[in-house]
């Protein structure tokens, strides 16, 4: 009966969304696209750029368009800023203000065909937390009896707080067919660093990793060039603690042990394509459209962690989507390049299972950049972009019957996204 109790409280807390990567997620659902800093300031229309050391991250078979090596180090900050209103009122996030992200990538020249690359970025990620009252009583919770005025109808499952930090070191491989032709292939290696999840259930603390695979492919021919690159998806083990709190003293924080608890959940494949066309030697234009597919997040399951048996499973039926990206370049000098993007992100998310944790929804991103050479192989790139969701007013006439919090009345309110992104990188090339 506890096992029971535990797995579907630990259910109820993944259900609501707790891998949703919302208030530092910059791409629909709870991806973060944004792996170099040329990647921010071009709003991430890059998979077809043989020309820029940012495009590596985007698809390594890039690196094969270039005749140096190098090492590119650089961060992220994310501002983000979150609210919904509720029967209860307005009421904002009080996750971190400012979020840092790590981008690193190296390039190895070995020969005239053969590169070897290695990089580091946050593809996934989370920082939410909505304070008490945020969700008011509705029908089908229950009323804990405790001392007045602790006593509020508390739906259990509700989100609180929320962190994730998802890292992928990604090692490549690229082949330079002939002048116009790269290959590249490359291991997805996740690691699950931070795995802190909270509800009004209770708490899960751990970490994991998962594997996949990516694949590349970039031709260029005079003006022209195309490229493609795919990334698997991928099936991350998380195991912890999860801390129920007392079903009779939530509001009081009385705990009960620490059980252990295995939760997998997928991470989506992604398919990004695009065009790239050199209109001058200054000027260039980026096309690229990007699909997700995060049907592929569609099982939650807790298992017990040293039985292997599936305790309990859940569905979360999201549909695969698209991103739609624009990206320029304009070489003001020889030194200096300017760059500017756009995009338009579609969410995968229904209204059928709408999740606190992930209240998803279209969003664009504007971008600008700037890349600056300071000699002796050297540069320095910054760039600022700014995404903005639009708001979703989630009204639901399914009732929330005790269970499954996603997409029922519990979660009805009208959600606001937008966020402010700052990416600095210094380049060596040699």
């Amino acid at each position: 009966m506890m096992n029971h109790r535990v797995a579907r409280s630990v259910a109820l807390l993944i259900a609501a969304g707790a891998f949703g990567a919302q208030n530092t997620a910059l791409g629909a659902g709870f991806m973060l696209p944004e792996a170099s800093v040329a990647g921010v300031g071009t709003s991430n229309a890059l998979v077809a750029n043989p020309e820029e050391v940012g495009a590596f991250a985007y698809n390594p078979a890039a690196m094969g368009f270039h005749e140096a090596s190098s090492i590119a180090v650089g961060t992220v900050l994310i501002n983000p800023n979150f609210s919904v209103e509720t029967a209860s009122g307005s009421h904002d996030s009080q996750g971190a203000e400012w979020v840092a992200l790590p981008m690193i990538q190296a390039a190895i020249k070995l020969n005239d065909s053969w590169r070897l690359g290695f990089g580091i970025t946050t593809p996934f990620g989370l920082e939410t937390r909505w304070e008490d009252g945020t969700f008011p009583a509705v029908s089908g919770t229950r009323t804990l009896p405790v001392p007045a005025p602790l006593n509020p109808e508390v739906p259990l499952g509700h989100p609180t707080s929320s962190q994730l930090e998802v890292l992928d070191f990604s090692p490549t491989g690229t082949y330079r067919v002939n002048d116009n032709l790269s290959l590249s292939a490359g291991l997805d290696i996740y690691w699950t660093k931070t795995a802190k999840l909270g509800s009004t259930a209770g708490s899960l603390e751990g970490d994991g990793t998962g594997l996949g695979f990516n694949l590349g492919a970039l031709y260029r021919e005079g003006p022209w060039s195309f490229g493609a690159s795919y990334r698997s998806s991928a099936t991350v083990d998380v195991t912890g603690d999860y801390v129920p709190l007392s079903q009779t003293l939530v509001y009081l924080q009385r705990l009960e042990p620490a059980q252990q608890a295995e939760v997998n959940f997928d991470l989506p494949w992604r398919l990004q394509l695009g065009a790239r066309y050199a209109v001058n030697e200054q000027l260039a234009v980026e096309v690229d459209v990007t699909r997700t597919g995060w049907s592929s997040f569609n099982d939650l399951k807790v298992t017990g962690k040293n039985t292997g048996v599936v305790i309990f499973a859940d569905q979360n039926d999201w549909d695969d989507s698209n991103a739609y990206r624009l990206g320029v370049t304009y070489q003001v000098q020889p030194q200096t390049q300017l760059r500017f993007g756009y995009a338009y992100d579609e969410t995968g998310q229904s209204d059928d299972h709408f999740s606190a944790r992930v209240p998803d929804n279209d969003r664009h991103l504007f971008s600008i950049g700037l890349a600056q050479s300071l000699g002796q192989g050297y540069s320095l790139e910054a760039a600022y972009m700014y995404v903005t969701a639009a708001d979703r007013e989630y009204r639901s006439s399914t009732a929330y019957t005790g269970s499954d919090l996603n997409g029922t009345t519990a979660l009805n309110g009208d959600y606001s996204f937008d966020a402010h992104l700052v990416g600095l990188q210094i380049t060596k090339t040699f």
